[in-house]
């Protein structure tokens, strides 16, 4: 029993307290802007999103089997197109352009010779034929000399070959020699780089990665059943949450061939020239499907608490209170509400950096 009625006195020394609380006047306010909330028609819009992407990438890897000598281009190099990015090592391609020079210029002496072999047997036919017309040699004189003139045209013909094989050669040779050097495909910036020296490079293993910064493009899958309101070359918002902004968007291309996991097209938007664009960005693209009712407030009436956002609702007899809700989609100076205010109700218009929670307002 004693224990029940020091419980009944506490509770009744805390109710007390609270009427004591509760009857204490509220801190007024004047000349707040307040408005009334309105549902309004607003865009309906399908939002992708999706990834920033360079118009132009490049993987470069090696296309024969060598050392890395050295790198010369860092990420972030801006370079441009045929620059020198990363140097193999060529002793063994060096040899190589040695042997098949040295080849052609052989060939090309024995071209010589042959050529001198077969003018000298043309000219013998030529003086023996004359001869032969004449009946002051032998039919079987003549047989020899024409026999000589095709086995050095023969020989010509041979020695034409080799040479042009001996050129084809050292032509390979020089080429696999170029293949030592890692060239820029385009103008652009080294956005990674994937070997040291030192490491053994081998045709498709990537050595560098080159991006065109020059233009820009979102790459956003669309639901199929979403698809329908994308139109090739139709203008589009693309809102970068990394720089704070809207872009004007084209429709570029749209994949023609689903992905069969999730039932969706990726769309490419071309983006306008921005040197705040970055590949990787994460970025939204929103295409207009019609209009919608939804309730809207001005953007300055929503105050940010950290990750959340409020408005402060003024309810029965002047009472303020923060109150948390969802936003949707910014529109101009305004933002669509997606939960937590409906229409009809008030909210203060401009706070600023004041706490109001509480308070009473007097108009």
């Amino acid at each position: 029993m004693l224990i029940l009625a020091s419980l009944a006195a506490l509770l009744l020394l805390a109710g007390c307290g609270g009427k004591k609380d509760s009857g204490k006047p509220a801190e007024t306010v004047r000349g707040l802007p307040v408005m009334q909330v309105q549902r309004a028609p607003i865009p309906d819009l399908v939002e992708a999103v999706g990834s920033v992407r360079a118009h132009q990438t490049a993987q470069l890897s090696a296309e024969i089997v060598a050392t890395v000598r050295s790198v010369p281009a860092a990420e972030g190099k801006r370079v441009r197109r045929g620059e020198v990015l990363l140097v193999l090592d060529d002793a063994q391609q060096r040899a190589g352009v040695a042997q098949a020079s040295a080849g052609a210029v052989a060939a090309q002496q024995q071209t010589a010779a042959a050529e001198a072999n077969y003018g000298l047997a043309q000219a013998t036919l030529n003086r023996y034929q004359s001869m032969y017309e004449k009946k002051s040699v032998s039919p079987h004189e003549m047989d020899e000399v024409q026999a000589r003139y095709k086995a050095a045209a023969a020989q010509r013909d041979a020695a034409q070959a080799g040479h042009a094989q001996a050129a084809a050669v050292h032509a390979q040779a020089r080429a696999l020699l170029s293949y030592t050097r890692i060239r820029a495909p385009f103008d652009g910036v080294v956005t990674a780089k994937h070997v040291d020296p030192g490491a053994l490079a081998a045709p498709g293993v990537p050595l560098l990665t080159v991006e065109d910064t020059s233009r820009f493009r979102l790459e956003a899958p669309v639901d199929e059943s979403d698809l329908r309101f994308v139109q090739l070359g139709g203008k589009v918002e693309v809102a970068i949450d990394a720089l704070g902004s809207v872009l004007p968007g084209t429709v570029l291309q749209i994949v023609p061939a689903a992905d069969p996991a999730s039932r969706s097209f990726t769309v490419k938007v071309e983006l306008p020239r921005d040197p705040r664009l970055h590949s990787g960005l994460f970025g939204r693209a929103r295409f207009p499907r019609g209009q919608r009712d939804a309730v809207v407030v001005p953007r300055a009436a929503v105050l940010d608490r950290g990750q959340l956002q409020g408005v402060y609702v003024v309810g029965a007899y002047g009472r303020i209170a923060l109150r948390f809700i969802t936003l949707g989609q910014p529109l101009g100076d305004q933002v669509e509400v997606l939960s937590g205010l409906s229409g009809g109700e008030r909210v203060v218009a401009a706070p600023g950096g004041r706490d109001l929670a509480g308070k009473k307002l007097v108009e």
